[in-house]
């Protein structure tokens, strides 16, 4: 792959906002592989996947029989699913760009993310405003996701929403549910959701956001599929908590 480091700007950018988009950053064959495999894995239902009616949010199928009951949302441990994704995932290119922001040696987890995401018409679900940090367990909220754009992504079809800067908020428990999802009923966050943008990303294009931005997704309203491919990086200094799900599967220092 071929790209330069990040600039001043882009790492100030990131620092203030949260998030950071770059464009196009997968050569064509590498990107027309991870879209096959996707598309085959996902046609053949590959395990292991994760369906909608497991994770349970409104609008899903509500059991296995049921219409749609075997709409899968995510195609899980894309690490180890086929060597394309784990080459895209520790490519040092990107591993150089993470290792600017995070100012230290970049580490892998493979507890969370580590996934194609699938967003489907008819029985795709939306995702209220959270943060991805609420189901993390580090020492701190310094993590970076990235999502590699398989589809061209906007609001109508499930792309994200995203609140600039919000990773530097302080949030009060009442603002939020059970789940840890900003409450719609709350006075106070109707100004947050204010705030929120619609992004539209390119096939290719590569989303960098802290695990502390908000960000939310609606239904796919389109007649098509989307598809993402989604890892997360911490800092070495930063490891996951011992004997907490974010210590449950592989981590992966990176040169």
């Amino acid at each position: 792959m071929n790209f330069n480091a990040l600039t001043a700007e882009q790492i100030s950018a990131f620092k203030n906002d949260g998030y950071l988009i770059l464009p196009k950053m997968v050569p064509a064959a590498h990107f027309k592989q991870m879209v096959t495999i996707t598309n085959e894995h996902l046609f053949d239902a590959v395990p292991p996947l994760e369906y909608e009616t497991e994770v349970g949010y409104a609008g899903a199928p509500s059991s296995f029989e049921s219409l749609g009951g075997r709409t899968a949302r995510r195609l899980k441990d894309a690490y180890h699913r086929h060597e394309v994704f784990k080459t895209w995932a520790t490519d040092p290119h990107l591993v150089k760009m993470l290792g600017q922001l995070l100012g230290e040696q970049v580490c892998l987890t493979l507890a969370h993310h580590n996934c194609v995401m699938t967003k489907h018409p008819d029985f795709g679900t939306a995702t209220g405003w959270h943060r991805d940090i609420r189901y993390w367990s580090f020492p701190r909220n310094e993590l970076i996701s990235v999502w590699l754009a398989l589809d061209n992504e906007v609001e109508s079809n499930g792309g994200l929403r995203i609140i600039p800067g919000s990773h530097r908020w302080q949030i009060k428990p009442e603002q939020m549910d059970d789940l840890d999802f900003l409450r719609p009923d709350v006075a106070e966050n109707q100004a947050l959701f204010a705030q929120g943008i619609s992004l539209h990303l390119e096939k290719g294009d590569v989303l960098f956001f802290h695990s502390g931005l908000f960000h939310a997704a609606g239904r796919n309203n389109s007649r098509m599929i989307k598809e993402s491919v989604v890892f997360a990086y911490h800092g070495i200094s930063n490891a996951p908590i011992v004997g907490t799900r974010s210590a449950s599967a592989e981590d992966i220092a990176l040169p």
